[in-house]
């Protein structure tokens, strides 16, 4: 089993969430990447004049070079580190998916498979619940 490596503070994560149910938990998280031009600073979205970070902000931008990248682009570059407990067969594992919501039953989410049994788990956008078949 690979052992992914944990966040130490939300500073270094782009994207963090912790979801439980009656048989089933999901950790998941997202690092930062380094700046692709000068390789030092931690991408992130700009900061206002009152040093808050601008959440909404359509780009990530390099605190050292000021390199600027759209937020989309950008975060399709990035990879979701997941640790769970498959509510179908009940093991825990880990798994590494890419950070691109798809579509699941009707939601976007983050999908991705129990390395175990192979069902695919979505880690739904605002908690919304999948639509029933």
């Amino acid at each position: 089993m690979m052992s992914l490596k944990q966040p130490e503070s939300m500073d270094e994560l782009v994207y963090f969430t912790r979801r439980k149910t009656d048989k089933s938990k999901i950790i998941a998280w997202v690092f930062r990447e380094n700046c692709p031009v000068c390789g030092k600073g931690l991408m992130q979205k700009p900061t206002g004049p009152d040093g808050k970070v601008k959440v909404r902000a359509k780009e990530y931008i390099c605190p050292e070079c000021k390199h600027r990248v759209p937020d989309k682009e950008y975060e399709e570059t990035l990879t979701i580190n997941i640790e769970y407990t498959c509510e179908n067969c009940g093991k825990d594992g880990e798994t590494q998916a890419p950070y691109k919501r798809k579509s699941f039953q009707g939601v976007p989410s983050y999908v991705f498979e129990c390395v175990h049994c192979g069902t695919k788990i979505p880690i739904t956008k605002k908690l919304k619940e999948p639509k029933k078949k």
